[in-house]
């Protein structure tokens, strides 16, 4: 089983999350509407089951629940993983929401690395502040061991912009952890 359950307290946040790679139930609620929907398409995308619950510090603003919700996740997928031992370790995908245009390439390395070009046009997305996206996908990168590189090629809406960012990552995450073989995909045996 591909499975990891994570309980982070800090002043700031409080948060479970169960994790599947192998699909399940999706049940999300960090406290912020638009993040809820972003990583509902996430975990629709990567086939994940994933069960999650947030109380941040929103009367502060949704800094620490987004970027905590990140190091969480990435840990849980990290512990999922394992040794990484049969994954495909690499994916890239493209994918358009309506006027806009996102990439992701990513590698479950064990050597994190974010690379991050997409302007956001509006700095507000219902509750959530548009600049928190790349808080997202930072920490998720960092606690996950994944080197991910994000490129918004063109939009004109920071809604479409971000769900195609978050709907890529799934996509990419789906078949680079997809089961192949017994080997460790790498030249030095070990990821």
């Amino acid at each position: 089983m591909r499975c990891a359950e994570i309980a982070r307290k800090t002043k700031e946040s409080d948060i479970t999350l169960k994790l599947s790679l192998d699909g399940g139930a999706v049940e999300i609620a960090t406290g912020i509407g638009f993040f809820d929907h972003m990583l509902t398409a996430l975990a629709f995308y990567a086939g994940w089951g994933l069960e999650l619950t947030v109380k941040g510090d929103l009367e502060v603003d949704g800094h620490h629940t987004v970027e905590d919700t990140g190091i969480v996740l990435g840990q849980a997928l990290k512990a999922a993983l394992g040794d990484r031992r049969g994954i495909r370790r690499f994916a890239s995908a493209y994918i358009p929401m309506d006027e806009a245009l996102c990439f992701t390439a990513l590698d479950f390395s064990n050597r994190p690395f974010l690379v991050f070009d997409a302007d956001m046009p509006q700095t507000v997305i219902g509750e959530y502040d548009a600049c928190l996206t790349v808080e997202f996908m930072r920490a998720l990168a960092m606690h996950a061991g994944l080197t991910l590189h994000q490129r918004c090629c063109y939009g004109a809406n920071a809604h479409h912009i971000t769900e195609a960012l978050f709907k890529s990552l799934g996509v990419s995450i789906q078949e680079a952890v997809r089961v192949e073989g017994a080997r460790v995909v790498s030249t030095k045996g070990v990821l």
